[in-house]
């Protein structure tokens, strides 16, 4: 024998099991990782009591002003990221949720990614030490580059590297300092022949560097979109697409004329 269900009591009975899904997604960990505004260092300065870039076998200039790298700190590969987390952070313009997978991409856990992470950093510094040598020409012939940054890995200080390497070697070329004494900030990779690339993150870069002073940052010219929509009040954004590029545009910044691109 058959009994017909009253259409509220089917309708409950329907949604008892979509409510236990979500439940169980309310405590069950997902496979995000949450990230905000990490530490940003000067790359003309030092880091625990080191310079970050030291020269040997050519001379070096004294420099003013700061060129800052930027980071993200992100919940670690192994860490237990749940739904609360994941819509707390949808309703702050200083966190956001990402792909575990695209933060992480060497493995699940806090070992191979820190392992894959200074490999990257690693073959950045190789790469901006080219660039900047490269960009500088013969009179850097001979110049030995060290570089030094404790706990950061990941290629996207490339950028920033070589500017300080540039700047501490030859400045804007003219006698003068490629911050023009300011406090410049950015991210972005770079390759041997100087060509820039996107890296992620930026808009909560944005908020690493002006937190800590600076108001001009330089964001590869792909990431332009992404870059001003949390743009701190006050932050000029500066797209570059290779290293000439930002050294046109910070020497420009410096002498108060020419063109220089915005986002």
């Amino acid at each position: 024998m058959l009994t017909r269900l009253t259409r509220p009591r089917a309708l409950a009975l329907c949604a008892l099991p979509v409510l236990a899904l979500f439940g169980a997604a309310a405590f069950a960990p997902l496979p995000f990782s949450v990230a905000q505004p990490g530490q940003t260092t000067d790359v003309l300065g030092e880091d625990r009591g080191k310079p970050v870039i030291t020269i040997s076998g050519a001379p070096t200039r004294t420099t003013t002003g700061e060129l800052r790298m930027v980071t993200i700190l992100a919940t670690g590969p192994e860490a237990d990221v749940r739904l609360s987390d994941v819509v707390d952070s949808w309703f702050r313009t200083d966190r956001a949720v990402m792909p575990r997978d695209s933060v992480y991409p060497a493995g699940d856990n806090s070992e191979e990614a820190n392992k894959h992470n200074l490999a990257e950093m690693k073959e950045s510094q190789d790469a901006a030490t080219a660039a900047a040598l490269s960009f500088v020409g013969d009179s850097a012939s001979k110049a030995k580059v060290t570089l030094n940054l404790a706990d950061v890995g990941g290629p996207s200080a490339g950028l920033l590297f070589t500017l300080g390497i540039i700047d501490k070697l030859d400045g804007d070329g003219a006698g003068g300092d490629l911050t023009g004494g300011k406090s410049i900030a950015g991210t972005g990779t770079i390759t041997d022949s100087g060509e820039v690339g996107a890296v992620g993150g930026v808009a909560l870069k944005t908020q690493a560097a002006a937190r800590d002073g600076a108001h001009v940052f330089l964001v590869p010219k792909a990431e332009c979109a992404d870059a001003t929509s949390e743009l701190p009040a006050g932050m000029r954004l500066i797209p570059v697409s290779t290293l000439k590029d930002a050294v046109a545009s910070l020497t420009a910044l410096e002498k108060g004329s020419g063109k220089i691109p915005s986002c």
